[in-house]
C-alpha cells in the first residue's frame, strides 16, 4: 500500500505484433465467484468479448507521456458499471514493451501493477527497454505490460483538491496537542471527502478493487491473451487476490509481492492500524543503522539518540518550518520513505545530516513542495484522490468519531512516528459520499493454479501477516518469506535466493515443494552523495 503521510500533504507516490495464430479468449465462467450477482458477470463477458474483437491500435505514446520508442501506447475500453456494460465507458491506458526472446521462448504479456490505490504502471515496460538485469530472464519470455488503473493518470483520471492547494505547506502537524487539533482535522477530512463529490462524484461509486480486477480482464481479452500473467506489489497484490477470486480459471501465473491483508476484517481500516505498528518496528530498524553510521552522518550514536534528534527536529520545525514550508507533516512524508525502502535509508540520512551541519537545501527539496512542478503536483493529487476513492469505496468504515479518536490514540501510544498522519489520510472515509461496499472473501475457486507469494517479515506499509493470511486462502500458493528484511517490493532487491525462484515461476510455473525462507538481502551502505529529490527516487524505485 503506498500512502502520502498526511491529509493534503505533499506526497512522492508510482509489444510487437501477438504471435500468429494467438488464442483470443474470452470469459468462459466470470461469474461463480462475483460479488453483486450475476450482472457483472455478464457485464465483464460482453466488454472482454468487445475487447477482443476490437484489441488495442498500438501507436507510439504521446510526447508528454515519457515513455520513448520502441515502448508503445494505447487504450482498452471498459464500462464505468459493470452491471451497464453498453452504458457510460472509459479508456484505461496501456503500454508495452515487447519480449526480448525468440517466438519460441515467449509466452504472452506479463501484467504489472505497483500498489497504491493511485499507482500507475506505465512505467513497466521500461525495465525491458532499460536492460534491468534481475528481470532479464522473465523480458526473454513476456511481453512487459504497464496500465494506468481506472481514475489514475490517463485513464479517466479523478480529483478531490485543487492540486496547487493540495501540495502547499506546511500543513498542520498531524500528532494533535489538543481537541481543538482534532477538531480542525475532522474539518479538513469532511472537506477532503465533500471535494471528492464535487469533482469527481459520477466516478466515485465504481472506483473499486473489483471493478479494477475486471478492468483487468479487459485488459487480458483484448491483449489477446487467454489467461492472465500478473505481477502485482503491495496494493497490486490485493488487487491480484480479488482477480484471482473472480476470475480464478484466467490465471496463468501470478506472483504477489508485498502482500496487504486480504482478510474483510481488515480492509481497510484495520489494516491502517497494523501499518502503523509495523511502520514503528522498521523505523527502528532504521534508527539503528543511522545509530551504526554515525561517523558518516553524524545524528547520534545510538537508536536512543537518534530519536532524540528526530524529536528535536520536528518541534524545531514545528515552530519554525525550515525553509518557511518544511513542518512536522512534510517532514513525516519524507522520512517515511526510510521505512518503505532500503534504497532511501541513506539519502533520507544524508538529508537530515546535511540540515545538521547547517545545509537545509536538501531538506527542503525533498520534503517541501514544488509549486512550480504543476505536471508533478496533479499527478500526487490525483494519485491521493484514487488511493483514498479506492478504499474508502472498496468497504464500510467506522463512522463513530470516538472510534477512531480512541483506536488512533492507542496505537499512538506504542506507535507515534506515523499513526496520527496516518488516521488523518484516511479519515474521508468517515464521512464518504459514496456508497461503501462489502469487500470480496478472497478465496480460491476452481481452476487456480499455483500462485507465488513474496514476502519480508519487517515490512512496514504491508505487515508479514497479510501474506501468512493470503497463503491460506488460496490453495496451493507457495510463500517465499525474506526473513530478518523490510524493504517494501521484494522482488525488486537483489536476492539471489529470491530472484532466480521469481525467475523459474515466470518461465517455468514451477513453484518449490514447500515454502521457502531466504536470508535477508545486503544491508545498504552508508553514501554521501549528493541527495536527489524525493520524487525522483521513488520513481527510480518502481524501474529497477
Amino acid at each position: 500500500m503506498r500512502r502520502t503521510a498526511a491529509l493534503g500533504a505533499a506526497g512522492t507516490l508510482v509489444t510487437g505484433t501477438l504471435i500468429a495464430g494467438a488464442i483470443v479468449a474470452t470469459p468462459a465462467t466470470a461469474g461463480g465467484h462475483h460479488p453483486g450477482g450475476s450482472a457483472e458477470a455478464r457485464g465483464v463477458q460482453t466488454a472482454a468479448a468487445q475487447a477482443a474483437k476490437k484489441g488495442i491500435d498500438w501507436k507510439d505514446c504521446p510526447a508528454d507521456w515519457g515513455l520513448k520508442a520502441p515502448i508503445q501506447c494505447g487504450y482498452v475500453t471498459v464500462p464505468v458499471d459493470y452491471a451497464k456494460p453498453n452504458g457510460r465507458t472509459i479508456d484505461i491506458a496501456v503500454d508495452r514493451a515487447v519480449s526480448t526472446g525468440s517466438d519460441k521462448e515467449r509466452q504472452g504479456s506479463l501484467l504489472y501493477n505497483p500498489g497504491g490505490p493511485g499507482g500507475s504502471g506505465m512505467k513497466f515496460p521500461t525495465r525491458i527497454t532499460t536492460k534491468s538485469a534481475l528481470w532479464a530472464k522473465t523480458a526473454k519470455a513476456y511481453d512487459f505490460v504497464g496500465f494506468d488503473p481506472r481514475g489514475v493518470g490517463h485513464s479517466a483520471p479523478i480529483s478531490c483538491e485543487d492540486p496547487q492547494e493540495f501540495v502547499k505547506a506546511p500543513k498542520a502537524d498531524p500528532v494533535p496537542d489538543s481537541e481543538a487539533d482534532k477538531s480542525a482535522q475532522r474539518k479538513l477530512a469532511k472537506e477532503y471527502a465533500d471535494g471528492c463529490a464535487e469533482r469527481s462524484g459520477d466516478l466515485l461509486p465504481y472506483m473499486t478493487t473489483p471493478n479494477t480486477a475486471r478492468d483487468l480482464d479487459v485488459i487480458r481479452a483484448a491483449l489477446g491473451e487467454k489467461k492472465l500473467n500478473f505481477l502485482g506489489v503491495s496494493y497490486g497484490t490485493y488487487l491480484g487476490a480479488v482477480y484471482a477470486t473472480l476470475f480464478p480459471d484466467h490465471v496463468r501465473r501470478m506472483l504477489v509481492d508485498s502482500v496487504v491483508n486480504p482478510s474483510r476484517s481488515k480492509i481497510w481500516y484495520e489494516a491502517n492500524l497494523d501499518q502503523d505498528v509495523a511502520f514503528e518496528t522498521r523505523w527502528g530498524d532504521w534508527k539503528e543503522w543511522v545509530a551504526k553510521n554515525d561517523k558518516t552522518y553524524h545524528i547520534g550514536n545510538t537508536p536512543k539518540k537518534v530519536q532524540a534528534a528526530w524529536d528535536k527536529l520536528r518541534a524545531t520545525a514545528k515552530k519554525s518550518p525550515v525553509g518557511g514550508v518544511v513542518g512536522p507533516a512534510e517532514l513525516t512524508g519524507f522520512f517515511q520513505n526510510a521505512p518503505y525502502y532500503d534504497s532511501m535509508w541513506a539519502p533520507v540520512a544524508e538529508a537530515w545530516s546535511a540540515y545538521l551541519d547547517g545545509n537545509e537545501k536538501p531538506l527542503i527539496e525533498n520534503a517541501g513542495p514544488d509549486l512550480a512542478d504543476k505536471a508533478g503536483n496533479i499527478a500526487s493529487e490525483n494519485g491521493n484522490a484514487v488511493y483514498t476513492a479506492v478504499e474508502c469505496t472498496d468497504a464500510k468504515w467506522p463512522t463513530s468519531w470516538q472510534k477512531w479518536d480512541r483506536d488512533n490514540t492507542r496505537v499512538h501510544a506504542k506507535a507515534p512516528f506515523m499513526t496520527w498522519s496516518n488516521a488523518w489520510m484516511n479519515l474521508p472515509c468517515a464521512t464518504w459520499p459514496a456508497k461503501q461496499q462489502r469487500p470480496v472473501d478472497v478465496t480460491s475457486g476452481k481452476g487456480l493454479p499455483n500462485v507465488l507469494i513474496v514476502q519480508s517479515t519487517r515490512d512496514a506499509a504491508t505487515p508479514y501477516g497479510g501474506a501468512v493470511e493470503l497463503h491460506k486462502r488460496l490453495k496451493g500458493s507457495r510463500l517465499i518469506t525474506e526473513r530478518d528484511a523490510g524493504s517494501h517490493g521484494v522482488t525488486g532487491q537483489v536476492n539471489p535466493c529470491i530472484n532466480d525462484r521469481v525467475d523459474s515461476y515466470f518461465l517455468t510455473g514451477k513453484v518449490d515443494a514447500a515454502d521457502v525462507t531466504c536470508a535477508p538481502h545486503a544491508t545498504p551502505k552508508p553514501t554521501t552523495s549528493p541527495v536527489k529529490t524525493a520524487t525522483n527516487l521513488v520513481s527510480d524505485l518502481l524501474t529497477p
